[in-house]
């Protein structure tokens, strides 16, 4: 069973601070903090140095980075400057951070590293063939339909009324007989006229 040590308030250590086991701070100290086990810092505990542990929960003021093979917690009131490096890392509401986060450490945890940048390397850009499709004719259109006849104005529809007329006119004319004048009637002369006549011509 691993054995846990405390920092009681009041207490200021100048120095680094290293062992087994875990650790709980109430104090100040001045210097880094290496443990194998948990280290816990209360609302007053300050540290000015790198903390690193299996995990890490900070309640009070660090001044450094910290680094945990689990896990790193920054509780409320929680009061960082540096940087943070663990698989998992959670920042509660109300805790205060300035520096950057990484989440690495252990692959079991599911915390994918991030690839170095001699990874990235660029290929070589390979065109795929397109297959050639050809553009569809569209149908021809519909013949327009043919348009309207112009409408009828007054002297049209009287021509047009009249033809009925005409045509009927020449098919009775065509059925009655041909009229002939009469023959011209002459005066009839008595005989004593004749006989006037021929005497007149023989004086």
């Amino acid at each position: 069973m691993s054995q846990s040590s405390v920092i009681g308030p009041g207490t200021t250590v100048h120095g680094n601070v290293s062992g087994e086991g875990s650790l709980e701070i109430f104090g100040r100290v001045e210097g880094s903090v290496s443990m194998t086990g948990q280290v816990s810092l209360s609302g007053s505990a300050q540290v000015l140095g790198d903390v690193s542990g299996t995990t890490i929960s900070v309640h009070g003021t660090v001044q450094g980075d910290l680094s945990g093979t689990e896990a790193v917690l920054l509780e409320r009131g929680a009061r960082v400057v540096g940087d943070l490096s663990a698989p998992r890392i959670g920042v509660a509401n109300g805790a205060l951070l300035r520096g950057t986060v990484r989440t690495e450490g252990e692959t079991s945890l599911g915390v994918v590293k991030r690839p170095t940048a001699t990874a990235f390397k660029p290929h070589a850009f390979v065109a795929k063939p397109v297959a050639k499709v050809e553009p569809k004719l569209a149908p021809p259109a519909p013949a327009p339909p043919p348009p309207p006849p112009p409408p009828r104005t007054d002297s049209n529809a009287a021509v047009a009324a009249a033809e009925p007329n005409v045509a009927v006119a020449a098919a009775v004319r065509a059925k009655e007989p041909e009229r002939r004048p009469p023959p011209p009637v002459l005066p009839s002369l008595g005989k004593g006229v004749k006989a006037t006549k021929k005497k007149g011509r023989d004086e």
